[in-house]
């Protein structure tokens, strides 16, 4: 749970990210920022004239409350900054931030002149430190695009600039060594060894600013050199020039198409406006958008569409053929789900409740996210997804063993599981799909495991339960009330082993009264049954009857009521 100083901090580091296109407040924020670097700069600058006393004591509380403000502001950024970026963690982290560019302009233009007003420094050490507060006008580029561009022009061209650079050198101290060769005999005090040769090459690009080209070559071959030497001095500005021209064409270019690709991502999560369920009376979120529904409500292309679900995490493609048994002869079709993201793994909600529903797989599984995360909404159970990472070849995070060791987020996931796990009586029922393209249909429609081998019925191995009694409460009742209510049978390991060492339970370090159980539901009944949020809700009660603390949360969630856009405000 987030705590109130937690919840400050954020606010903060969304006031203080440089983001010029955020909610109102935030940008007052960064125009109060910017209004006071040019108050002053303007005060610097009037300082400079000869000015009757009271003006210049004016202009001395101006510079002190322009110090104080910079002061507090710069402070809160170092303080922040973790939130901004991981890597600013820590007290290295923040010494890391303070020097980057910003943050060294941050430091600079601001803690040295504090400091020379509270300690006596000498007369000479203050006019220095008086010329770091020119410095916080660089802190105004933090919030241009132009300088921005520059920046990432000369980024993406770094690697051609210092090939370049490699060239001119080599060939100039090529030419160099050649013109000693040539000179030495002509000039033997002047050219007396190839370091005066590179010297005088190398002056030529810089002005001579030490008198070393006041002594030209004067032989034939070494006024030729001279003359390359000289064309190299045109090349080593034009090159790089051309270069970085070449770069800002490409970043200008780059930055229409992000704010291209931003407004075609707007207009695609525009698309999951939140629709009444009627069966069940809840706002839902759409399970997916078809290619060309999406082309009809919001005008996107197919290529603008699947650039957006490339670019964005948050929307997949997924074909619907996927979801229905070959023997059906399905017809592919393209479609976009869009889901709920809130860690670098994907999604982690702690509701508080002993219940975690987990879905591991449901960023390959297309459709089934937008049930199971309802389940654990309706019923108020923690819900904890995997929503990233890449989906061919596959790799669910179910199953895993020492080649996924390394994968990223892993760690943070099984983490995360273990946190709401560590409480007294918990369960986590791990959910699954069944009986898609690649599966055959079933006689049951619902499916457990407690870690025994598939066809082990009588449950003889179930060691991912401890509380037998407590489990065949919630298997009695979830056979009945499912048969009952929507023809659905249920079975335990009939058809699904869940004994294997490679199950991701097993790399849990979990309390000895937690129990654990695999669900597994017919794709047809998660994503095509016209009743499924009434089935999601049946099976909240159940789960909250038998393995919760009662049902008296069930469907109490205000903003199930709430018609809006995508999971915003969940």
């Amino acid at each position: 749970m987030s705590s109130p100083m937690h919840n400050i901090k954020i606010q903060l580091a969304r006031a203080l990210d440089d983001n010029m296109h955020t909610r109102q407040w935030h940008n007052t924020v960064d125009y109060l920022i910017i209004g006071m670097i040019l108050v002053s700069t303007t005060e610097i600058f009037l300082s400079t004239f000869d000015i009757s006393p009271r003006l210049r004591h004016v202009l001395k509380w101006v510079d002190m409350a322009c110090l104080t403000f910079f002061l507090v502001e710069v402070s809160l950024r170092i303080w922040v900054a973790p939130l901004i970026n991981p890597l600013y963690h820590g007290f290295r982290g923040r010494i890391r931030y303070c020097l980057t560019f910003h943050g060294f302009v941050d430091v600079v233009s601001t803690y040295p002149f504090f400091l020379g007003s509270i300690l006596p420094f000498p007369t000479e050490a203050l006019r220095v430190l008086r010329l770091t507060r020119a410095m916080r006008l660089f802190r105004i580029t933090r919030y241009t695009k132009s300088f921005r561009l520059l920046s990432a022009s000369i980024s993406q061209k770094k690697r051609e600039l210092w090939i370049s650079l490699q060239f001119l050198i080599i060939v100039t101290v090529i030419l160099s060594l050649l013109l000693f060769f040539f000179e030495h005999e002509a000039q033997p005090e002047i050219y007396n060894n190839g370091f005066a040769s590179v010297s005088w090459a190398f002056a030529q690009y810089i002005g001579d600013p030490g008198g070393f080209a006041g002594t030209p070559p004067v032989t034939f071959w070494g006024r030729a050199i001279a003359c390359a030497v000289g064309i190299l001095g045109i090349a080593i500005v034009a090159v790089p020039a051309g270069i970085i021209g070449a770069g800002f064409t490409e970043a200008i270019e780059k930055e229409a198409h992000r704010n291209e690709l931003e407004e075609n991502r707007r207009k695609l999560h525009n698309a999951f406006e939140r629709k009444l369920d009627r069966p069940s009376g809840y706002q839902r979120v759409p399970v997916f958008r078809t290619i060309t529904d999406i082309s009809a409500r919001v005008g996107l292309t197919d290529k603008e569409i699947i650039e957006v679900c490339s670019a964005d995490t948050r929307f997949r493609l997924g074909n619907l053929a996927s979801t229905i048994p070959l023997v059906k002869n399905p017809m592919d079709r393209l479609a976009v789900e869009v889901a709920h993201i809130n860690t670098a793994y994907g999604c982690c909600i702690d509701r508080g409740s002993n219940v975690t529903i987990i879905s591991p797989s449901g960023f390959v599984d297309f459709g089934t996210t937008n049930f199971f995360y309802y389940l654990s909404k309706i019923g108020g159970f923690n819900w904890i997804s995997r929503e990233t990472g890449e989906r061919a070849p596959y790799r669910s995070w179910y199953l895993i063993d020492n080649a996924h060791a390394g994968e990223q987020n892993l760690q943070a996931y099984l983490a995360d599981i273990a946190r709401l796990m560590d409480r007294s009586k918990a369960w986590s029922i791990t959910t699954l799909i069944a009986s898609g393209a690649a599966e055959p249909e079933y006689d049951s429609q619902i499916h457990l495991g407690i870690g025994g081998p598939k066809g082990d019925t009588g449950m003889e191995q179930h060691n991912l339960v401890n509380d037998m009694e407590t489990f065949m409460q919630f298997y009695g009742r979830l056979s009945q009330d499912m048969d009952q209510e929507f023809g659905l049978h249920t079975d335990c390991q009939k058809y699904h082993a869940t004994d294997t060492g490679r199950l991701f339970h097993r790399f849990l370090q979990l309390r000895p009264d937690s129990n654990n159980l695999v669900l597994r539901i017919c794709w047809h009944q998660a994503l095509w049954n016209p009743e499924n949020m009434l089935i999601a809700r049946k099976l909240a009660i159940i789960i909250a009857d038998t393995l919760g603390t009662g049902a008296d949360r069930v469907g109490t969630d205000p903003t199930l009521r709430i018609k809006d856009i995508g999971f915003r405000g969940y």
